[in-house]
């Protein structure tokens, strides 16, 4: 057997050292880079804000005192309006496509994934959404409906039309009997209001048993209707005719306008009432401009250029800030509603749909 010379033997060794050498260095490179990434993946905060990215395709959280962008999760192709759950940790954003989508994208807040979305078929163009009553109603723009998924059976359990061409936006009261919706091309606003009918039979004979009946009332509006509020007192519905720019105010216990603002809101797209109900905000996509309203002599009190296309409005619980998505220039302004000027943008490519997630 031929012994191995000094120098082979040294040179092993060596081999050996470095080999040793490369594992530790590359153990330590995978530990430091664990670390620096579960530093930068920051918990979502007990209060947050909810942007839509359409251009992206994502649902951002934000930290909204930093204004940072603490996670982006993926969501579906076209997504339009986001809403959370009550106790703030599942988020639900419809996917819209002119009315011709199906699909309610599902993302877990705290984990800050993506979950099966749910397919709305037949229920065509899922678009404005809300949660009461610890369910999803969305609005179906391309069914002329509106509905109602339950996440607690994973069933939708119920279902009304509205006859009315574009039925868009949502809003439901917090006890789930009322349901109002714009329906954008017919010009007209859907009261939905649900009531108990206690059927009568013949005297002495047998009385079928009660039901609840929903019944509904048209009520025209200005051209182009979409974006609406209710007030905080209940009593008035506010919507914004982006054709004409008029704003119609509805008594909701007459269930008839009883005033017309010519508040010239030509392209007017959202509509909101500030939490004291003492002012109410309204963007335009197609001037970009935010008009403040003063809801009792119905006056404007200010216009602001926020950029383009400004579309979802969000507000602040104590009325301080609120959040515009201005679509075409890809960011969601900062309003100090005190000051009544710009004072800052968050970077979300065709921004749009917003809503808070409050943890509970």
């Amino acid at each position: 057997m031929k012994k191995v010379s000094r120098n082979q033997s040294f040179k092993f060794k060596a081999l050996k050292f470095g080999l040793i050498n490369l594992l530790a260095v590359s153990f330590l490179w995978i530990l430091i880079t664990f670390t620096i990434t579960q530093c930068q993946a920051q918990a979502t905060a007990p209060r947050s804000l909810l942007a839509l990215s359409k251009s992206d395709h994502i649902l951002a959280i934000i930290d909204p005192v930093t204004l940072k962008v603490i996670a982006r999760v993926p969501v579906g192709s076209d997504p339009h309006e986001v809403i959370a759950s009550a106790d703030g940790k599942m988020a639900y954003v419809s996917i819209y496509g002119g009315g011709s989508l199906h699909e309610l994208s599902v993302v877990d807040l705290i984990a800050q994934k993506a979950l099966p979305a749910i397919d709305t078929r037949p229920l065509m163009g899922p678009h404005g959404l809300t949660f009461a009553v610890g369910k999803v109603w969305f609005s179906a723009e391309g069914a002329k409906a509106v509905g109602r998924y339950d996440p607690a059976t994973g069933k939708f359990d119920w279902a009304m039309g509205t006859g009315q061409d574009r039925t868009h936006m949502i809003y439901v009261t917090d006890d789930g009997k009322k349901v109002y919706t714009t329906n954008v091309t017919s010009a007209t606003v859907s009261f939905l209001v649900d009531s108990l009918v206690k059927p009568t039979g013949p005297p002495g004979g047998f009385a079928p048993p009660a039901r609840r009946n929903w019944v509904q009332t048209v009520i025209p509006v200005a051209k182009g209707s979409e974006g609406f509020d209710v007030s905080p007192d209940g009593r008035e519905l506010w919507t914004a005719g982006a054709d004409e720019g008029a704003i119609s105010i509805i008594d909701i216990a007459a269930k008839k306008v009883t005033a017309t603002i010519d508040a010239k809101v030509v392209g007017a797209n959202r509509l909101k009432f500030t939490p004291d109900g003492k002012r109410v905000l309204v963007t335009s996509l197609r001037t970009g401009d935010l008009f403040i309203f003063d809801a009792v002599s119905h006056q404007e009190l200010k216009r602001l250029n926020t950029g383009h296309g400004a579309a979802g409005i969000l507000i602040d619980d104590d009325g301080s800030r609120a959040f515009i998505g201005c679509t075409g220039d890809n960011y969601v302004a900062v309003i100090d509603l005190n000051k009544l000027e710009v004072t800052g943008h968050i970077d979300i490519r065709g921004a749009d749909g917003l809503a808070w997630a409050v943890r509970r």
